[in-house]
């Protein structure tokens, strides 16, 4: 039986070199993140360069990084994700070129991003898979033209030589733990609808087992979605019909998967006008998420640091390109089925409600009061400690 993704071999030391414990570097990059927005965007794959006055691969000590994110609708992604790691790459390798591309959630996009930086001569990819099993032979081909593949947020199916990421099992868990914390009396015998993620990611299915383990025998899942592309609008539309089939009364609570989902399935219950919104999860801090959760509009997120782990994916990716081991920035081991010896840098997770806004998104640098405490949310800002 293959062991099931992300499934830890055990920490070892970092010598002091983990980048989880580092400064951060990305609050004015955080600025820059805007709500979800519920329009799908058109399903064509973009990419570019970065990296100004970058030498080529042929450069004294520099080569072509090559960045694969999975899709445009993903606040993070442009935002946090891809500026994080090219600030990193710049750092660690001034003579080294970025190459990036965005997928729009299609496999055949991706695939064709993948070869298409393998011609350029990329030296190493970054990839976020968009399907982590149909990519598995793009991840060969990339082995066999000796080009390593970091696997980035997701972890992908085949010979991937690092992985930087989370432990999507535990965020899974910790919804569900906020969840039934927030439901109080209903968390025995109470009806939720579940919001998982898009079926072929394998942050999904890891979601959703970390979930069920805590919320089986104790809650009914009255509707269960699936939400294709992690498109807010297909959770709103999902919402929509849970709380036509159900009723609003018998909706107990929402698991959904993350922040994104989350504003979908909140701007449904409003338009049906649910004047006592369930509690809702999410996951990936998103600003929009922060306001919704200091507003009352949504129970709690999960902060994953976008700093940390761009970090990480960057070392190792600078690492391999030079032709050096990992084992002095990945103190973990992951199995994705094909190879179960992933050297991997698993960052900590933090849940995010009302309660704690000042003691972790602020605290941290993420956001300042000032991002958070718009005009609107003046009374709530106060209600939460975060303005006087």
């Amino acid at each position: 039986m293959p062991v099931p993704h992300h499934r830890t071999r055990g920490r070892r030391g970092h010598g002091g070199r983990t980048p989880w414990t580092r400064g951060r570097t990305a609050r004015a990059l955080a600025a820059a993140t805007a709500a979800a927005s519920l329009a799908a965007l058109p399903a064509c794959g973009t990419a570019g360069e970065a990296g100004e006055g970058a030498g080529d691969s042929s450069g004294e000590g520099g080569f072509t990084i090559g960045l694969l994110l999975p899709d445009v609708h993903t606040t993070r992604w442009a935002a946090s994700d891809k500026p994080l790691i090219q600030a990193k790459v710049r750092e660690l390798c001034p003579d080294c070129k970025l190459l990036h591309a965005y997928a729009s959630a299609d496999v055949d996009t991706q695939q064709q991003q993948i070869e298409s930086m393998i011609a350029k001569g990329a030296r190493v990819l970054i990839l976020d898979p968009v399907d982590d099993k149909a990519l598995r032979s793009s991840v060969a081909r990339a082995r066999d033209a000796n080009v390593p593949v970091v696997s980035y947020d997701r972890l992908a199916d085949g010979p991937v030589s690092g992985y930087s990421g989370y432990d999507s099992e535990e965020i899974g868990r910790i919804q569900a733990q906020e969840l039934l914390k927030a439901m109080g009396p209903k968390a025995r015998g109470g009806e939720i609808v579940m919001m998982n993620g898009d079926p072929t990611d394998p942050n999904t299915r890891d979601l959703r087992r970390g979930a069920l383990s805590v919320l089986e025998g104790k809650v009914e899942i009255a509707k269960s979605y699936y939400t294709g592309g992690w498109i807010p609008e297909n959770a709103f539309r999902n919402m929509s019909a849970a709380i036509a089939e159900l009723g609003p009364d018998r909706i107990d609570g929402v698991l959904s998967a993350n922040d994104g989902l989350a504003g979908g399935i909140v701007t449904a219950l409003k338009a049906a006008g649910v004047e006592q919104l369930p509690p809702v999860t999410g996951q990936d801090a998103d600003l929009s998420a922060v306001r919704r959760i200091v507003k009352g509009e949504q129970y709690m997120t999960v902060h994953k640091s976008f700093e940390a782990e761009a970090e990480a994916a960057a070392r190792m990716a600078v690492a391999l390109g030079r032709g050096e081991k990992l084992d002095g920035i990945a103190g973990d081991r992951v199995s994705n089925g094909t190879n179960d010896d992933i050297p991997a840098v698993l960052g900590p997770l933090v849940a995010v409600t009302a309660a704690n806004v000042k003691d972790t998104v602020v605290k941290s640098g993420l956001y300042g009061v000032g991002q958070i405490c718009t005009p609107a949310l003046e009374a709530a800002c106060r209600k939460a400690g975060l303005t006087g």
